[in-house]
């Protein structure tokens, strides 16, 4: 512990100090710009099998409570009638639409978290930003449906002509509930089968049937699509690169090598590629597409002894052709994916499918040019089965209906990938700590501040450190009740200043050449309250208990996430997230097949070389928001024991950024 000389940063929590050599070394990082240290290293590359990627849908039985958004805001005038919405109705008439309701999700036909403007079309129709939500047209209604992180932000967003679901609470029913409540018997419910996996199709379809709605692919049309016209963005068509190997650690063939192993041993002869980040690390590549996301769109199916990838060639350089050539994989048009899944089912082919990730229009797609081509061979009575374990094909070609091996693979680091996160890390903690005395100096004098002022100068400093590339995710700098919006995003024009006297929390990261960062820090600049002082110390004691937790190898995420509440808990306080994600090695910041949460669905074991973050927070709506993150990665530790002969793991952090707290009144970093 060490006191600042400036006291214009208080002190949070009432918790002692770590170290006294904190301060020493945020003070030695503002000053260094470390260039990154790598070596070479060859990595046994191991396909697991074994997790599930899970799907938790929350039911309500309850009778619908749900008010519209404009009910929440009462100090807001009624909107216009939404054109959008008119135009959009218009369409459900249309010769070859005929439906009575429109799904839009969030997603492009990858599943994406983050999607590239041209395909953000939810938000165009409902004019909400936020990165996950579900919009549900009718011929009179429409309604949103988003989870916690973004019931502040939706409030402000969505018209009165929307209904705000707030996904989750008690009385708010799924979308399957809500169209079955408000659409008569026999409604006919129409989806862009692209945008949805073919998991989310089939629960949908099964759901609607109980009220004899009938699901309608409209393959041809995306009708958000039509009435945004010329003013849709186009789509990016920026250059690929090669991801070099020193920061991938392994080869392009000799992790096909090990895909194809696992083709045969699941008796596929090939596999259906469509999740961008798993194409990227495949093969060893990246992009721009996405924005914060070094991925590019396009599909990908490796065979026995041969690999296609679907691209638009004109982001192909002539390195990432030689590189794609030297790997056995050739290019083939974008939008040719489905006329190519078509060719391999008349060929007999036995397609590897992830139903939890690949859109329903190719598992459609596939299914029917499966049996054509059973019935074109007399084979009338066999029919494509899904099964999870080795089978024969006696009857003919069946579909491989299950998780993807790549999820996993890539989550466990290799010695290079880990190299990459660990010196990322350490040239993205000197930009943080030159930041930070630059911010609390402008505050100290007086300056006036906004939360984009406040964004933009962090990436000002973080674009001075080798390999920055992008940002991982838009900035979230709150300030005050700001803060309490879990992924707000400030806008010139229309966010607050930094105001000394709240807190500010501020949510940042970014895509280096060798890895990904994200990190939060909750800061007062004033005298804070006793109340905002016992909420960041709880968080932080969440925070600390699980970056100390030990625990057996096979231990689920699910089994951690109490470590972190337990202290709000302990007052009745909670936390409407999940405590930590999957991190990409210079990947998404976003990825599984691991996370830590209340989401006890998701049994995937931590193991060593895992990347996860730990965030615990405390949001009070319409006053303050706190978090904390560092990210950790998973590390094999010596005990005194091994009870049942098993090995234990714990965490070692990525983050080196200090974090605010105070002991006996005086301000401190640790």
């Amino acid at each position: 512990m060490y006191s600042l000389p400036s006291q214009a940063m208080r002190p949070l929590s009432l918790s002692p100090c770590l170290t006294r050599s904190s301060y020493l070394r945020f003070r030695i990082l503002s000053s260094l710009s470390l260039p990154p240290i790598f070596h070479n290293s060859q990595t046994r590359l191991s396909f697991s099998k074994n997790y599930t990627r899970p799907h938790l849908f929350i039911r309500n039985c309850t009778s619908i409570t749900a008010k519209p958004s404009s009910e929440f805001n009462r100090n807001r005038t009624q909107d216009a009638p939404d054109e959008k919405l008119r135009a959009l109705r218009e369409l459900f008439s249309r010769p070859g639409v005929n439906i009575d309701a429109y799904i839009i999700p969030s997603q492009d036909a990858h599943q994406s978290e983050f999607i590239a403007e041209c395909y953000m079309r939810r938000a165009y129709i409902s004019g909400f930003t936020g990165s996950a939500g579900t919009a549900v047209v009718t011929k009179d209604k429409a309604a949103l449906w988003t989870d916690g992180r973004y019931f502040l932000q939706a409030e402000k967003q969505l018209s009165s002509s929307w209904i705000l679901m707030r996904s989750g609470n008690h009385g708010v029913p799924t979308t399957f509930e809500w169209l079955n409540d408000v659409l008569a018997p026999g409604g006919r419910v129409g989806i862009d089968p692209f945008l949805f996996s073919s998991d989310a199709a089939e629960e949908l379809k099964e759901a609607i049937a109980k009220k004899n709605h009938e699901l309608v692919y409209l393959y041809d049309l995306n009708l958000v699509d039509v009435i945004w016209k010329e003013s849709r963005p186009k789509p990016p068509n920026k250059p690929i690169r090669v991801h070099a190997l020193k920061y991938a650690g392994l080869d392009v063939a000799s992790k096909l090598s090990s895909l194809r192993s696992d083709l045969v041993d699941a008796g596929s002869s090939a596999i259906v590629i469509s999740m961008l980040d798993e194409i990227a690390w495949l093969l060893n590549l990246r992009g721009s597409d996405v924005p914060h996301s070094p991925v590019m769109y396009a599909y990908l199916i490796v065979e026995m002894d041969r690999a296609k990838l679907f691209v638009d060639d004109s982001k192909v350089t002539p390195d990432v052709m030689d590189h794609l050539k030297n790997a056995g994989v050739e290019l083939r048009p974008y939008n040719s994916i489905l006329s190519e899944i078509k060719s391999l089912a008349a060929q007999g082919a036995q397609l590897w499918l992830d139903p939890s990730s690949v859109n329903a229009a190719i598992m459609n797609t596939y299914e029917i040019a499966i049996e054509k081509y059973l019935t074109s061979n007399n084979n009338k009575k066999s029919k494509t089965k899904m099964h999870t374990d080795t089978t024969g094909q006696s009857g003919g070609p069946a579909g491989v209906f299950r998780t993807s091996p790549i999820a996993f693979s890539k989550a466990v680091k290799n010695s290079a990938e880990l190299e990459g996160m660990l010196n990322s890390h350490l040239r993205d903690a000197a930009a943080l700590a030159q930041f930070w005395v630059w911010l609390e100096e402008e505050i100290h004098n007086g300056a006036k501040l906004t939360e984009v002022d406040v964004a933009d100068k962090l990436l000002e400093f973080r674009s001075k450190q080798s390999g920055f590339l992008d940002t991982s995710f838009d900035t979230i700098s709150g300030s005050g009740a700001n803060g309490a919006i879990i992924h707000y995003k400030p806008e010139p024009g229309k966010c607050s200043v930094v105001d000394s006297k709240k807190l500010f929390l501020l949510d940042s990261g970014a895509q280096y050449v060798d890895g990904t960062t994200d990190i939060t820090r909750t800061v007062h600049f004033g005298e804070p309250t006793a109340r905002e002082k016992e909420c960041f110390t709880r968080v932080l004691q969440g925070h600390i208990a699980l970056d100390q937790a030990i625990f057996p190898q096979s231990t689920p995420g699910f089994v951690l996430d109490a470590f972190a509440r337990s202290s709000l808990w302990k007052i009745g306080l909670d936390y409407r997230h999940g405590t930590g994600h999957g991190v990409g090695a210079a990947l998404n910041v976003h990825e599984g097949p691991q996370s830590i949460s209340f989401r006890y669905g998701n049994m995937t074991p931590l193991v060593e070389g895992m990347i996860v973050s730990n965030e615990p927070g405390y949001y009070e709506d319409h006053a303050f928001g706190i978090r904390i993150e560092n990210l950790l990665y998973v590390k094999e530790v010596g005990t005194p024991n091994r009870f049942g002969g098993v090995s234990y793991l714990g965490f070692e952090k990525l983050t080196f950024v200090p974090i605010q707290v105070c002991h006996e009144n005086r301000i401190a970093y640790c």
